[in-house]
């Protein structure tokens, strides 16, 4: 109980000292529950969705939801026959044909979108009574004829729709128009997707260009009859010949579709949580560090009346055990009212996520204050042992000692070595064959770096941060000088401090470096390789419609298709693979300018032939003019010659086998055919600018395309890249948040610990402003050395990346130094930012009761 009230006694007696380091546990722990929150919500929104879309039984055709899956921009369906055997099984209360197809855009009379920005689905079917469990119409009535359309409410108030408006809907089977006469709401929270109704005959004709067809049976059980005996007599009744789920196996297959994206977003997130945790365990080390330091002599006291080592250990850890134990409780009210925030701002995106379905797992405050108390204490584990080690002697002299100046010379050669571990390591994956190989070495070189780099970072400190003054601190004076020996007095509690920022900013920079590296190697890619004027492509398959209009605009030299084709190959070796198979015509030779190590790729364009990829080849041990087994799927086996070999080390199609669009013709049924993947378009001699006005003009109608030429690519590609890392900046921001409150604490902490000296040299003539500027040139000579060190660690991690990433095509290194010497830069604002609250403490002391401080 003694030390319980000692703990207690010295946590509120130092209350303010903590509050930095409760921040960052608060931030670390706020992040993770914010996280499990927010995914959490995202998954009951779809588990209720999915389990309100589904009826007691579903009937699919046996190639829905599988790699079985037609490619040619069509749904797979089944007979009109089955509903009728369907409705004869025993159990069944009623059963009915549903349509649905999400390989549609809707477009409104101005030609403008009206899917959703986020990557939800526009999904267009026939209204059916299975609807009524998951919508209701609120306005108008469903649709009864061809020209009838009704339009879920989301979609009305979001492009401000209303009844009368006319639609028009693009699909693989044609365009055709409607007007709104209904509008329907959903019962549960719509996560984004777009919806539109049709009848039943147009939803048929117009959506799978067959009437008498039904993407799936929806079958309600009768009274007493369960699910699973309901499934099963309507199997018998069908002899197999379909997909039958129940309505918890429908609904748990869609949901596994939607858990894979959603942990990839979780664990993302999570993972930048973790580097704000690692980055708070140096403010946590710190600080405790220096309140031990600042409490010698308490602590000798304590040890002189009878405290034992145990009692001082545990004393400090029950500390940090209340540190931990108030930052989590607080975090894990923050990481709820944060996934509230991240709701609200998806919901302004155009993804709608309800407070109603706000789910709050009994786990989740569970992990959140285990993580937040755990770290604390470890953190804190190793000044409390060095506050147990302190001797009732220490009563007698001042607080802190010499030894807590100077960085251990068993530390500094463990730094040494894992730092040579970790640049042999980088070195070994820059060099290496293989990205695969290289990747597992990097992640190594990467945590040997980091770990040596923050060992060691007491041993750079003091030849860094003399660099840093004399470039920096010199023109200051007498208060720069001042300002370099304070920051050089303790180099591990300045090596803590900047390896904090380091990590974040080591990031950064890395991220950096590949991104700009991988746009300035597609760049130079597309330069050499694609001699193209224009590129058309969406986020769907282009439909034939919008093939037409571009094969018809005037100045255009040649049109090529691209569609791609799953198909098992199977090589002369008698091994056989499932790979993509790309029919193009034989402008693509042009359009894509590829080398060959053997034949010539337009060769590969005539009939029965086809080329392959070197890596494939050498795999394979396959040359020119040996024959290759290719099966295509929803199609017959075709023998095709192999009349080129293309070389690998590429970017843009690499491993592509191409054949031409009239062979795949010939063993491919045509209603198996995909659309176009993308196309290519080369304008006339000298008639580039109105070739690609005219080409814009032409696909204006179908604004899910993008028309581009090779100076939009480039900057679509740019900005793409840009986007990400800006995301990634973004989530960083939180550790580098952490570390710009460490730099807080740590001068802030200093500066009580150098209450008496500040009083001294306030007396013998220093004036508050020059304090003032003292301490904030000690900030930013700290927030300096973290980020040469972290810039430089994360520069070299993001050229070894890039020595991968060359064995996969994109061979250029580009350093972005303007963002490099802007991050610098900031660091040192970020420096003079954490300073002003310390400094101005400083400033305001009084110099008697300075200089009388004990």
């Amino acid at each position: 109980m003694t030390v319980l009230r000692t703990s207690m006694r010295n946590f509120f007696a130092h209350k303010g000292r903590m509050a930095l380091s409760a921040v960052a546990v608060l931030l670390s722990v706020a992040f993770v529950c914010g996280t499990l929150v927010f995914t959490d919500t995202m998954n009951t929104t779809f588990d209720k969705l999915f389990a309100v879309t589904s009826s007691d039984v579903t009937v699919l055709p046996k190639a829905a939801k599988s790699d079985d899956t037609p490619q040619n921009g069509k749904p797979e369906s089944v007979p009109a026959s089955t509903l009728a055997q369907a409705r004869q099984a025993h159990g069944v209360k009623s059963a009915e044909g549903a349509v649905s197809s999400m390989n549609v855009t809707v477009v409104n009379s101005d030609n403008k979108n009206m899917g959703s920005t986020t990557g939800a689905p526009t999904i267009a079917g026939n209204w059916t009574h299975n609807d009524l469990r998951s919508m209701e119409i609120t306005s108008g009535h469903a649709p009864r004829g061809p020209t009838e359309v009704m339009v879920d409410a989301d979609t009305v108030d979001k492009h401000h729709l209303k009844m009368g408006d006319e639609l028009r809907t693009i699909a693989v089977t044609g365009d055709f128009k409607a007007r709104i006469v209904g509008i329907a709401t959903f019962k549960v929270t719509n996560p984004g997707a777009a919806v539109v109704y049709f009848d039943t005959a147009t939803a048929q004709r117009e959506l799978l260009g067959s009437t008498g067809r039904f993407t799936q049976l929806n079958v309600t059980a009768a009274a007493g009859v369960s699910d699973a005996r309901l499934k099963q007599n309507v199997s018998t009744a069908l002899d197999g010949s379909y997909k039958i789920q129940t309505q918890k196996e429908n609904a748990d297959e869609n949901r596994k579709g939607v858990g894979e994206f959603m942990n990839v977003i979780k664990y993302a997130m999570l993972g930048f949580a973790g580097i704000a945790f690692l980055v708070g365990i140096f403010l946590i080390i710190n600080t405790f560090s220096m309140l031990v330091a600042q409490r010698t002599r308490e602590i000798g006291l304590m040890r002189a009346i009878g405290s034992s080592r145990k009692q001082v250990n545990r004393s400090v850890l029950v500390e940090a055990l209340l540190l931990g134990f108030i930052g989590s409780v607080l975090g894990v009210a923050a990481g709820v009212g944060l996934a509230v925030g991240l709701m609200k701002l998806m919901s302004s995106m155009g993804m709608d996520l309800s407070t109603r379905d706000l789910t709050v797992k009994t786990a989740t405050p569970v992990i959140g204050m285990i993580l937040g108390v755990v770290v604390t204490v470890l953190a804190a584990y190793l000044p409390a042992r060095r506050a147990g080690k302190v001797s009732p002697m220490a009563a007698l002299r001042d607080a802190g000692t010499p030894a807590d100046g100077r960085a251990g010379l068993v530390r500094g050669l463990i730094g040494l070595v894992l730092t040579g571990a970790g640049a042999f390591a980088l070195y070994l994956a820059a060099t290496a064959d293989k990205a695969s190989d290289g990747s597992l070495v990097l992640g190594a070189g990467v945590v040997l770096t980091l770990i040596g780099f923050v060992i060691v970072g007491p041993l750079l400190a003091g030849g860094v941060v003399r660099v840093i003054s004399a470039v920096l601190l010199r023109m200051f004076g007498p208060v720069g000088r001042l300002a370099e020996r304070n920051a050089l007095r303790n180099p591990r509690r300045t090596g803590a401090t900047g390896a904090a920022l380091m990590i974040g900013l080591a990031l950064v920079a890395c991220l950096s470096v590949v991104g700009s590296s991988m746009v300035a190697s597609a760049t130079d890619e597309l330069d050499k390789s694609v001699g193209a004027d224009f590129i058309v492509q969406g986020q769907q398959r282009i439909v034939p419609q919008a093939e037409k209009a571009m094969q018809d605009t005037p100045g255009l030299e040649h049109v090529t298709r691209y569609k791609d084709l799953a198909a098992k190959m199977t090589s002369p070796d008698g091994k056989v693979d499932d790979y993509e198979i790309t029919a193009a015509d034989p402008s693509y030779a042009q359009d894509l300018r590829r080398k060959t190590t053997a034949g010539e790729l337009s060769a590969a364009y005539g009939t029965n032939a086809m080329s392959v990829g070197s890596d494939y080849a050498k795999k394979h041990h396959v040359k020119v003019g040996d024959t290759i087994s290719v099966a295509f799927k929803g199609g017959s086996t075709a023998k095709l010659e192999v009349a080129a070999i293309t070389d690998d080390d590429v970017a843009i199609d690499q491993g592509a086998r191409y054949t031409s669009i009239e062979t795949m013709k010939k063993y491919v049924p045509a209603s198996k055919i995909p659309p176009n993947e993308i196309m290519f378009a080369t304008a006339k001699e000298g008639q580039q600018k109105q070739a690609y006005a005219a080409l814009k003009k032409a696909m204006e109608p179908y604004p899910q395309y993008q028309v581009r030429d090779q100076t939009d690519y480039k900057q679509e590609l740019k900005d793409q890249v840009g986007q990400l890392l800006n995301m990634v900046y973004g989530l960083l921001g939180l550790a580098i948040v952490v570390a710009i409150l460490g730099v807080v604490n740590t001068l802030a902490l200093s500066v009580v610990e150098r209450t008496r000296e500040i009083g001294l040299m306030r007396a013998i003539g220093l004036s508050r402003r020059q304090l003032r500027r003292m301490i904030r040139l000690e900030s930013v000579v700290i927030a300096l050395f973290g980020a040469l060190l972290g810039l430089g660690l994360g520069m070299s991690w993001g050229a070894t990346a890039q020595k991968l990433l060359a064995l996969e095509g994109l061979k250029v290194l580009d350093i972005p130094w303007p963002t490099i010497i802007g991050v610098f830069i900031g660091s040192a604002f970020v420096g003079l930012f954490a300073a002003l609250i310390p400094a101005f403490r400083a400033g305001r002391m009084n110099v008697l009761n300075a200089i009388a401080t004990e």
